[in-house]
Protein backbone atom coordinates (compact mmCIF):
# COMPACT_ATOMS: atom_id res chain seq x y z
CA UNK A 1 0.00 0.00 0.00
CA UNK A 2 0.98 3.04 -1.11
CA UNK A 3 1.18 6.62 1.20
CA UNK A 4 -2.08 8.82 0.49
CA UNK A 5 0.32 11.80 0.52
CA UNK A 6 2.50 10.28 -2.27
CA UNK A 7 -0.38 9.52 -4.52
CA UNK A 8 -2.19 12.95 -3.64
CA UNK A 9 1.31 14.51 -4.38
CA UNK A 10 2.21 12.18 -7.69
CA UNK A 11 -1.29 11.10 -9.85
CA UNK A 12 0.66 11.05 -12.67
CA UNK A 13 3.27 8.55 -11.23
CA UNK A 14 0.55 6.09 -9.90
CA UNK A 15 -1.36 6.11 -12.89
CA UNK A 16 2.03 5.11 -15.01
CA UNK A 17 2.77 2.53 -12.37
CA UNK A 18 -0.76 0.92 -12.93
CA UNK A 19 -0.22 1.21 -16.25
CA UNK A 20 2.92 -0.47 -16.19
CA UNK A 21 1.08 -3.63 -14.23
CA UNK A 22 -1.54 -4.10 -17.27
CA UNK A 23 -4.23 -3.15 -14.39
CA UNK A 24 -6.15 -0.25 -16.40
CA UNK A 25 -9.14 -0.53 -14.96
CA UNK A 26 -7.75 0.50 -11.52
CA UNK A 27 -6.98 4.10 -13.01
CA UNK A 28 -10.09 5.67 -12.36
CA UNK A 29 -9.68 4.72 -8.22
CA UNK A 30 -6.95 7.29 -8.52
CA UNK A 31 -9.41 10.31 -9.11
CA UNK A 32 -11.87 8.59 -6.97
CA UNK A 33 -9.27 8.44 -4.03
CA UNK A 34 -7.91 11.91 -4.33
CA UNK A 35 -11.39 13.05 -4.27
CA UNK A 36 -12.37 11.34 -1.23
CA UNK A 37 -9.09 12.04 0.25
CA UNK A 38 -10.54 15.92 -0.16
CA UNK A 39 -13.68 15.60 1.26
CA UNK A 40 -11.88 13.42 4.32
CA UNK A 41 -9.68 16.18 5.02
CA UNK A 42 -12.11 19.25 4.65
CA UNK A 43 -14.39 17.03 6.97
CA UNK A 44 -11.36 16.61 9.39
CA UNK A 45 -11.17 20.46 9.66
CA UNK A 46 -14.44 20.97 9.97
CA UNK A 47 -14.75 18.68 13.00
CA UNK A 48 -11.46 20.31 14.58
CA UNK A 49 -12.99 23.98 14.44
CA UNK A 50 -16.56 22.66 15.76
CA UNK A 51 -14.02 21.02 18.73
CA UNK A 52 -12.06 24.39 19.36
CA UNK A 53 -15.06 26.32 19.16
CA UNK A 54 -17.30 23.97 21.25
CA UNK A 55 -14.56 24.16 23.97
CA UNK A 56 -14.59 27.96 23.84
CA UNK A 57 -18.22 28.35 23.99
CA UNK A 58 -17.92 25.91 26.88
CA UNK A 59 -15.98 28.32 29.17
CA UNK A 60 -17.74 31.34 28.40
CA UNK A 61 -20.64 29.24 29.62
CA UNK A 62 -19.27 29.22 33.37
CA UNK A 63 -18.34 32.94 33.33
CA UNK A 64 -21.88 34.19 31.91
CA UNK A 65 -23.32 31.91 34.73
CA UNK A 66 -20.88 34.20 37.92
CA UNK A 67 -22.19 37.11 36.22
CA UNK A 68 -26.08 36.09 36.36
CA UNK A 69 -26.42 35.95 32.62
CA UNK A 70 -28.32 32.90 32.42
CA UNK A 71 -30.40 33.68 29.12
CA UNK A 72 -27.12 33.93 27.63
CA UNK A 73 -25.48 30.85 29.02
CA UNK A 74 -28.53 29.19 28.22
CA UNK A 75 -28.63 30.00 24.58
CA UNK A 76 -24.87 29.37 24.74
CA UNK A 77 -25.73 25.72 26.30
CA UNK A 78 -28.26 25.28 23.43
CA UNK A 79 -25.01 26.08 20.76
CA UNK A 80 -22.89 23.65 22.46
CA UNK A 81 -25.61 21.12 21.89
CA UNK A 82 -26.11 22.16 18.12
CA UNK A 83 -22.38 21.84 17.91
CA UNK A 84 -22.22 18.31 19.57
CA UNK A 85 -24.56 16.69 16.74
CA UNK A 86 -23.38 18.73 13.86
CA UNK A 87 -19.22 16.96 14.74
CA UNK A 88 -20.79 13.23 16.23
CA UNK A 89 -22.20 13.76 12.18
CA UNK A 90 -18.77 14.71 11.27
CA UNK A 91 -16.90 11.54 13.02
CA UNK A 92 -19.62 9.35 11.76
CA UNK A 93 -18.56 10.41 7.85
CA UNK A 94 -14.59 10.79 9.07
CA UNK A 95 -14.77 7.27 10.09
CA UNK A 96 -16.73 6.31 7.19
CA UNK A 97 -14.84 8.34 4.29
CA UNK A 98 -11.60 6.71 6.10
CA UNK A 99 -12.36 3.18 5.37
CA UNK A 100 -13.53 4.06 1.45
CA UNK A 101 -10.16 5.45 1.28
CA UNK A 102 -8.28 2.92 2.88
CA UNK A 103 -10.09 0.30 1.05
CA UNK A 104 -9.06 1.79 -2.82
CA UNK A 105 -5.60 2.55 -1.10
CA UNK A 106 -5.66 -1.25 -0.73
CA UNK A 107 -6.00 -2.74 -4.21
CA UNK A 108 -3.54 0.22 -5.87
CA UNK A 109 -0.61 -1.57 -6.46
CA UNK A 110 2.53 -0.72 -4.79
CA UNK A 111 5.43 1.38 -6.74
CA UNK A 112 7.61 -0.81 -8.45
CA UNK A 113 11.49 -0.40 -9.21
CA UNK A 114 12.68 1.31 -11.98
CA UNK A 115 14.62 -1.52 -12.50
CA UNK A 116 11.95 -4.25 -12.88
CA UNK A 117 11.27 -5.14 -16.81
CA UNK A 118 7.91 -4.45 -18.32
CA UNK A 119 5.84 -7.61 -19.24
CA UNK A 120 1.87 -8.60 -19.02
CA UNK A 121 2.64 -12.23 -17.16
CA UNK A 122 5.17 -14.73 -16.16
CA UNK A 123 6.03 -15.17 -19.96
CA UNK A 124 8.02 -12.06 -19.93
CA UNK A 125 10.56 -12.81 -17.26
CA UNK A 126 14.22 -12.08 -18.40
CA UNK A 127 16.48 -14.22 -17.24
CA UNK A 128 19.25 -13.26 -15.39
CA UNK A 129 21.78 -15.82 -14.18
CA UNK A 130 22.74 -19.39 -14.38
CA UNK A 131 24.04 -21.11 -11.91
CA UNK A 132 26.02 -24.73 -12.70
CA UNK A 133 25.90 -26.66 -15.86
CA UNK A 134 21.89 -28.06 -16.91
CA UNK A 135 23.10 -31.95 -17.51
CA UNK A 136 21.17 -34.24 -20.31
CA UNK A 137 21.89 -37.76 -18.86
CA UNK A 138 22.05 -40.50 -21.75
CA UNK A 139 19.68 -42.44 -20.06
CA UNK A 140 15.20 -41.65 -20.04
CA UNK A 141 14.98 -39.90 -16.56
CA UNK A 142 11.15 -40.58 -15.25
CA UNK A 143 8.46 -38.83 -14.01
CA UNK A 144 9.24 -37.66 -10.62
CA UNK A 145 5.96 -40.01 -8.90
CA UNK A 146 7.75 -42.69 -10.84
CA UNK A 147 11.00 -42.60 -9.04
CA UNK A 148 9.60 -41.93 -5.58
CA UNK A 149 7.69 -45.12 -6.45
CA UNK A 150 10.22 -47.05 -6.81
CA UNK A 151 11.73 -46.29 -3.01
CA UNK A 152 8.04 -47.10 -2.40
CA UNK A 153 8.28 -43.73 -1.20
CA UNK A 154 5.16 -42.29 -2.47
CA UNK A 155 1.33 -42.84 -1.59
CA UNK A 156 -1.41 -40.65 -3.82
CA UNK A 157 -3.95 -43.28 -3.82
CA UNK A 158 -4.15 -43.39 -0.54
CA UNK A 159 -4.07 -39.56 0.06
CA UNK A 160 -6.54 -39.02 -2.30
CA UNK A 161 -8.72 -41.50 -0.41
CA UNK A 162 -8.27 -39.89 2.97
CA UNK A 163 -7.90 -35.77 1.57
CA UNK A 164 -8.62 -35.92 -1.93
CA UNK A 165 -6.33 -34.70 -5.09
CA UNK A 166 -3.53 -32.25 -4.01
CA UNK A 167 -2.25 -34.28 -1.23
CA UNK A 168 0.18 -36.84 -0.52
CA UNK A 169 1.87 -39.53 2.12
CA UNK A 170 5.53 -39.66 1.86
CA UNK A 171 7.23 -43.15 3.06
CA UNK A 172 10.91 -44.44 3.97
CA UNK A 173 13.66 -42.68 1.94
CA UNK A 174 11.80 -40.42 0.75
CA UNK A 175 10.27 -39.58 3.28
CA UNK A 176 13.88 -39.06 5.49
CA UNK A 177 14.88 -37.07 2.27
CA UNK A 178 12.62 -34.65 2.78
CA UNK A 179 12.96 -34.12 6.22
CA UNK A 180 17.08 -34.06 5.88
CA UNK A 181 16.86 -31.11 2.68
CA UNK A 182 14.21 -29.31 5.26
CA UNK A 183 16.57 -29.48 8.11
CA UNK A 184 19.90 -28.64 6.13
CA UNK A 185 18.06 -25.64 4.84
CA UNK A 186 17.79 -24.96 8.08
CA UNK A 187 21.35 -24.93 9.38
CA UNK A 188 22.49 -23.79 6.49
CA UNK A 189 20.36 -20.41 7.20
CA UNK A 190 21.73 -20.74 11.21
CA UNK A 191 25.20 -20.91 9.67
CA UNK A 192 24.80 -17.59 7.81
CA UNK A 193 23.82 -15.09 10.72
CA UNK A 194 19.75 -15.98 10.36
CA UNK A 195 17.24 -16.76 14.23
CA UNK A 196 15.64 -19.66 13.58
CA UNK A 197 11.98 -19.66 14.45
CA UNK A 198 9.24 -21.92 14.29
CA UNK A 199 5.86 -19.63 14.10
CA UNK A 200 2.03 -19.71 14.51
CA UNK A 201 0.52 -21.35 11.34
CA UNK A 202 -2.68 -19.76 12.11
CA UNK A 203 -3.38 -16.24 12.01
CA UNK A 204 -5.68 -13.35 12.23
CA UNK A 205 -7.72 -11.53 9.28
CA UNK A 206 -5.87 -8.29 9.93
CA UNK A 207 -2.34 -9.87 9.40
CA UNK A 208 -3.48 -11.85 6.48
CA UNK A 209 -4.36 -8.12 4.92
CA UNK A 210 -1.64 -6.63 5.78
CA UNK A 211 0.50 -8.62 4.04
CA UNK A 212 -1.09 -10.09 1.03
CA UNK A 213 -2.93 -8.66 -1.32
CA UNK A 214 -6.87 -9.13 -1.50
CA UNK A 215 -6.45 -11.15 -4.92
CA UNK A 216 -4.04 -13.11 -3.22
CA UNK A 217 -5.77 -13.79 0.04
CA UNK A 218 -8.72 -15.14 -2.38
CA UNK A 219 -6.42 -17.40 -4.78
CA UNK A 220 -4.61 -19.02 -1.49
CA UNK A 221 -5.93 -18.74 2.15
CA UNK A 222 -8.15 -21.36 3.77
CA UNK A 223 -9.89 -19.72 6.38
CA UNK A 224 -11.06 -21.99 9.80
CA UNK A 225 -14.96 -22.14 9.61
CA UNK A 226 -16.14 -20.05 12.58
CA UNK A 227 -12.64 -18.64 13.63
CA UNK A 228 -11.07 -15.12 12.95
CA UNK A 229 -8.08 -17.55 11.97
CA UNK A 230 -6.42 -18.56 8.27
CA UNK A 231 -4.45 -21.56 7.96
CA UNK A 232 -0.65 -19.56 6.72
CA UNK A 233 -0.07 -20.27 3.03
CA UNK A 234 3.55 -19.65 3.60
CA UNK A 235 5.58 -18.82 6.70
CA UNK A 236 6.38 -15.45 5.97
CA UNK A 237 2.73 -14.22 6.47
CA UNK A 238 3.34 -15.15 10.69
CA UNK A 239 6.65 -13.90 10.42
CA UNK A 240 6.44 -10.29 9.33
CA UNK A 241 3.02 -10.70 11.03
CA UNK A 242 5.36 -10.92 14.57
CA UNK A 243 6.13 -7.03 14.16
CA UNK A 244 2.51 -5.83 13.88
CA UNK A 245 1.61 -2.20 15.21
CA UNK A 246 5.14 -2.06 17.07
CA UNK A 247 8.20 0.54 16.98
CA UNK A 248 10.95 -0.87 17.02
CA UNK A 249 14.52 0.15 18.03
CA UNK A 250 16.74 1.04 14.98
CA UNK A 251 19.84 -0.11 16.82
CA UNK A 252 18.07 -3.42 16.24
CA UNK A 253 17.51 -3.76 12.65
CA UNK A 254 18.34 -5.57 11.10
CA UNK A 255 16.09 -8.70 11.70
CA UNK A 256 16.70 -11.70 10.43
CA UNK A 257 14.88 -15.02 10.44
CA UNK A 258 14.45 -17.90 8.93
CA UNK A 259 11.55 -19.78 9.73
CA UNK A 260 9.99 -23.56 9.45
CA UNK A 261 6.42 -24.03 9.00
CA UNK A 262 3.42 -26.35 6.99
CA UNK A 263 1.76 -24.39 4.53
CA UNK A 264 -1.53 -24.16 3.18
CA UNK A 265 -2.49 -23.19 -0.56
CA UNK A 266 -6.18 -23.51 -2.36
CA UNK A 267 -4.13 -22.91 -5.34
CA UNK A 268 -7.55 -21.22 -6.87
CA UNK A 269 -7.04 -20.60 -10.43
CA UNK A 270 -4.09 -22.90 -10.47
CA UNK A 271 -5.86 -24.62 -13.82
CA UNK A 272 -6.65 -28.23 -11.78
CA UNK A 273 -4.27 -29.77 -9.22
CA UNK A 274 -1.99 -32.51 -10.90
CA UNK A 275 -3.67 -36.30 -9.56
CA UNK A 276 -0.22 -37.70 -10.04
CA UNK A 277 2.62 -35.28 -9.38
CA UNK A 278 3.69 -33.47 -6.31
CA UNK A 279 4.34 -29.95 -7.66
CA UNK A 280 1.34 -28.11 -7.61
CA UNK A 281 -0.49 -29.43 -4.22
CA UNK A 282 -2.44 -28.11 -1.47
CA UNK A 283 0.10 -28.96 1.58
CA UNK A 284 3.90 -28.70 1.83
CA UNK A 285 6.51 -27.69 4.01
CA UNK A 286 8.85 -24.78 3.70
CA UNK A 287 11.68 -23.13 5.14
CA UNK A 288 11.60 -19.63 4.84
CA UNK A 289 13.79 -16.23 5.29
CA UNK A 290 12.51 -12.78 5.97
CA UNK A 291 14.52 -9.62 6.80
CA UNK A 292 13.08 -6.59 8.56
CA UNK A 293 15.67 -3.47 7.82
CA UNK A 294 16.25 0.10 6.98
CA UNK A 295 14.81 1.33 3.70
CA UNK A 296 17.79 2.34 1.88
CA UNK A 297 19.13 -1.37 3.44
CA UNK A 298 16.53 -3.69 1.43
CA UNK A 299 18.33 -3.45 -1.72
CA UNK A 300 21.37 -5.25 -0.68
CA UNK A 301 19.52 -7.25 1.04
CA UNK A 302 17.82 -8.23 -1.92
CA UNK A 303 20.70 -9.29 -3.20
CA UNK A 304 21.84 -11.48 0.01
CA UNK A 305 18.67 -13.26 -0.35
CA UNK A 306 18.27 -15.14 -3.80
CA UNK A 307 21.98 -15.84 -3.53
CA UNK A 308 21.51 -17.58 -0.33
CA UNK A 309 18.31 -19.96 -2.38
CA UNK A 310 21.16 -20.16 -5.38
CA UNK A 311 24.19 -21.20 -2.57
CA UNK A 312 21.97 -23.84 -1.18
CA UNK A 313 20.56 -25.74 -4.09
CA UNK A 314 24.65 -25.54 -5.63
CA UNK A 315 25.48 -27.71 -2.90
CA UNK A 316 23.23 -29.76 -3.51
CA UNK A 317 24.22 -30.37 -7.20
CA UNK A 318 21.27 -29.10 -8.63
CA UNK A 319 21.78 -26.34 -11.39
CA UNK A 320 19.52 -23.41 -11.23
CA UNK A 321 19.16 -19.78 -12.63
CA UNK A 322 17.36 -16.31 -11.54
CA UNK A 323 14.39 -15.31 -13.26
CA UNK A 324 13.62 -10.77 -13.25
CA UNK A 325 9.78 -10.95 -12.38
CA UNK A 326 8.25 -8.47 -14.78
CA UNK A 327 5.53 -5.76 -13.81
CA UNK A 328 2.62 -7.44 -14.63
CA UNK A 329 4.11 -11.27 -12.83
CA UNK A 330 4.43 -8.82 -9.42
CA UNK A 331 1.54 -9.04 -6.41
CA UNK A 332 0.61 -5.46 -5.85
CA UNK A 333 2.63 -5.22 -2.60
CA UNK A 334 6.09 -6.41 -3.90
CA UNK A 335 8.32 -3.92 -5.80
CA UNK A 336 10.86 -6.09 -7.13
CA UNK A 337 11.21 -9.67 -7.34
CA UNK A 338 13.17 -12.24 -8.63
CA UNK A 339 12.65 -16.06 -9.15
CA UNK A 340 15.02 -19.32 -8.63
CA UNK A 341 14.50 -21.94 -10.77
CA UNK A 342 16.22 -25.44 -11.09
CA UNK A 343 17.15 -27.77 -13.86
CA UNK A 344 14.92 -30.42 -15.16
CA UNK A 345 16.72 -32.96 -16.96
CA UNK A 346 13.51 -35.18 -17.53
CA UNK A 347 11.82 -31.68 -19.06
CA UNK A 348 14.78 -30.11 -20.39
CA UNK A 349 13.97 -26.51 -18.37
CA UNK A 350 14.00 -24.97 -15.82
CA UNK A 351 10.86 -24.56 -13.15
CA UNK A 352 10.56 -22.21 -10.71
CA UNK A 353 11.45 -23.63 -6.70
CA UNK A 354 11.83 -20.42 -4.71
CA UNK A 355 10.41 -16.30 -5.02
CA UNK A 356 12.61 -13.72 -3.20
CA UNK A 357 10.94 -10.33 -3.08
CA UNK A 358 11.26 -6.94 -1.86
CA UNK A 359 8.15 -5.08 -0.43
CA UNK A 360 9.24 -2.02 0.34
CA UNK A 361 7.41 -0.50 2.83
CA UNK A 362 3.91 -1.82 1.53
CA UNK A 363 3.60 -4.64 4.51
CA UNK A 364 4.65 -2.18 7.08
CA UNK A 365 2.49 0.43 6.35
CA UNK A 366 -0.41 -1.89 6.54
CA UNK A 367 0.62 -3.49 9.75
CA UNK A 368 2.10 -0.33 11.37
CA UNK A 369 5.82 -1.89 11.77
CA UNK A 370 7.46 1.30 12.36
CA UNK A 371 11.58 1.59 13.55
CA UNK A 372 12.26 4.69 15.75
CA UNK A 373 15.57 6.10 14.89
CA UNK A 374 17.89 9.43 16.14
CA UNK A 375 15.35 11.54 13.40
CA UNK A 376 12.03 10.54 14.34
CA UNK A 377 9.77 7.30 13.43
CA UNK A 378 9.67 5.61 10.22
CA UNK A 379 7.87 3.18 8.45
CA UNK A 380 10.61 -0.40 8.07
CA UNK A 381 11.18 -2.35 5.12
CA UNK A 382 10.41 -5.96 4.87
CA UNK A 383 11.93 -8.38 2.56
CA UNK A 384 10.93 -12.35 2.16
CA UNK A 385 12.96 -15.19 -0.18
CA UNK A 386 12.17 -18.91 0.04
CA UNK A 387 15.29 -20.78 1.36
CA UNK A 388 13.74 -24.48 0.18
CA UNK A 389 11.04 -25.94 -0.23
CA UNK A 390 9.87 -29.85 -0.52
CA UNK A 391 8.39 -31.96 -1.69
CA UNK A 392 8.77 -29.79 -5.16
CA UNK A 393 12.35 -29.35 -4.78
CA UNK A 394 12.91 -32.69 -4.15
CA UNK A 395 11.63 -33.10 -8.12
CA UNK A 396 14.64 -31.17 -8.98
CA UNK A 397 16.62 -33.32 -6.40
CA UNK A 398 16.15 -36.57 -7.34
CA UNK A 399 16.12 -35.71 -11.24
CA UNK A 400 19.68 -34.14 -10.99
CA UNK A 401 20.86 -36.72 -8.33
CA UNK A 402 19.45 -39.70 -10.42
CA UNK A 403 21.83 -42.39 -11.92
CA UNK A 404 21.46 -45.27 -14.48
CA UNK A 405 20.21 -47.84 -12.30
CA UNK A 406 17.96 -46.18 -10.46
CA UNK A 407 19.80 -44.98 -7.74
CA UNK A 408 20.03 -41.50 -6.27
CA UNK A 409 23.55 -39.72 -5.13
CA UNK A 410 23.02 -38.06 -1.82
CA UNK A 411 25.77 -35.01 -2.13
CA UNK A 412 28.01 -34.56 0.93
CA UNK A 413 25.92 -31.41 2.31
CA UNK A 414 23.11 -33.61 2.54
CA UNK A 415 24.99 -37.24 4.15
CA UNK A 416 24.94 -36.31 8.11
CA UNK A 417 21.13 -35.28 7.30
CA UNK A 418 20.57 -38.64 6.04
CA UNK A 419 22.33 -41.07 8.54
CA UNK A 420 25.68 -40.84 6.35
CA UNK A 421 24.06 -42.66 3.39
CA UNK A 422 26.29 -41.81 -0.12
CA UNK A 423 23.47 -43.18 -2.17
CA UNK A 424 19.81 -44.47 -1.77
CA UNK A 425 18.76 -47.51 -3.70
CA UNK A 426 15.50 -48.46 -5.00
CA UNK A 427 13.15 -51.16 -3.59
CA UNK A 428 11.56 -51.78 -6.68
Amino acid sequence: MIDIKFLRENPDVVRQNIKNKFQDSKLPLVDEVIALDEELRQNKKRADDLRANRNKISKSIGALMGQKKFAEAEEAKKLVAEQAAELAKCEANEAELEEKVKSIMMVIPNIIDPTVPIGKDDSENVEVERFGEPVTPDFEVPYHTDIMERFSGIDLDSARRVAGNGFYYLMGDIARLHSAVISYARDFMIERGFTYCVPPFMIRSNVVTGVMSFAEMDAMMYKIEGEDLYLIGTSEHSMIGKFIDQIVPEAELPYTLTSYSPCFRKEKGAHGIEERGVYRIHQFEKQEMIVVCKPEDSPAWFEKLWKNTVDLFRTLDIPVRTLECCSGDLADLKVKSIDVEAWSPRQQKYFEVGSCSNLGDAQARRLKIRVKGEGGTYLAHTLNNTVVAPPRMLIAFLENNLNADGSVNIPVALRAYMGGKEKLVPTK
